[in-house]
């Protein structure tokens, strides 16, 4: 049994993962309670929530580390520029070509274009693969930090080219006191507080968790409560979200190749440039999707993405942990 559990653990079939669905069915059930007012609404605890993320995960980026990823920048800008343009660009591509209803759910699928990539996980599943460890952990510290301006710039093209009412500065205004401020002083703090949230990580993790379980509850309540989800094409959705992960990972594989990158820059590339942040997504689509009924059918191609990226990328991972080098070439 516990062998079974540490192989689900691997695949993101974790706690938090059954978390997640048994949130979404409470919303479904009581979506009354997403939508409660008052002192501890749920509004205002996500709101001071998001900005204590954001300040420990500013404590957890080290210096030293970004100093010393500098270097590679090939590396760099190949998943940077992956992650805010070509990602992006394709779902525009393919929004133009094929965009004909569901525009919610199109408008998902380009929010998770425009996000920044994970951290944790693609950190954890770089390492378990034998990847650039120190190159995973600059990009994902660097996206994130680049996603704070690139996302809502994205989002405010988007949603002027479908005429919809969006204030892009105002927007980033709100990022910027939210997320970036909190993110710098904890930046500015990592050297008194980072071996205090080291020996505290365990309940920080789980306190990160629980806001994003709060958002998301939030969230699908509103839409459970006005039918926002009736008459639409979940599985087709799911396939669709399939379908472009495994395209992501492998244009992210060949590009590696492409430019003749050494077996460990390669897995960096694939990982780090095929995977788009829950994290991320949740907090920051609180912001820029202010009506919650519509930010739970938004945010839903992000989570079937999220799930697969974790399925699929772990079990990636395994596989390239046993493979001889020459057969990864």
């Amino acid at each position: 049994m516990t062998s079974f559990k540490t192989q689900l653990a691997k695949a993101g079939i974790n706690n938090f993962f059954f978390l997640l669905l048994g949130t979404i069915l409470l919303a479904y059930l009581f979506p009354d309670w997403g939508e409660a007012r008052g002192a501890l609404s749920i509004d205002k605890l996500t709101y001071y929530g998001v900005s204590l993320i954001f300040f420990f995960y500013g404590v957890k980026i080290s210096p030293a580390t970004l100093k010393l990823g500098l270097s590679n920048w090939r590396l760099h800008l190949l998943i940077q520029g992956t992650t805010f343009i070509i990602f992006p660009l394709l779902i525009l591509i393919l929004y133009g070509l094929f965009g004909m209803e569901n525009n919610l759910f199109w408008l998902g699928t380009f929010y998770l274009a425009a996000l920044p990539s994970t951290v944790s996980s693609s950190v954890v599943m770089v390492s378990i693969a034998g990847g650039n460890l120190p190159a995973a952990i600059f990009n994902a510290s660097i996206s994130s930090i680049v996603g704070i301006l690139i996302t809502p710039l994205w989002m405010g093209f988007f949603l002027s080219a479908e005429n919809a009412d969006f204030e892009v500065m105002n927007t980033i205004w709100t990022l910027v006191q939210q997320i970036f401020i909190p993110v710098v002083l904890g930046f500015l703090f990592h050297g008194w507080l980072f071996t205090l949230v080291q020996k505290y990580g365990k309940l920080l993790k789980n306190f990160d968790q629980f806001v994003i379980l709060l958002i998301v509850f939030s969230a699908f309540s509103h839409s459970f409560g006005n039918n926002m989800f009736e008459g639409q094409n979940i599985l087709g959705l799911g396939l669709w979200m399939l379908l472009l992960f495994v395209f992501m990972a492998l244009g992210m594989y060949l590009l590696g190749r492409l430019l003749s990158f050494n077996r460990a820059d390669k897995i960096t590339v694939l990982f780090c440039g095929s995977k788009k942040s829950l994290v991320q997504g949740a907090v920051m689509g609180k912001i820029l999707f202010p009506d919650p009924t519509i930010f739970g059918v938004v945010l839903l191609p992000l989570m079937l993405y999220h799930t697969l990226q974790l399925i699929l990328g772990s079990a990636l991972a395994e596989k390239l942990a046993i493979l001889p080098p020459k057969d990864q070439d």
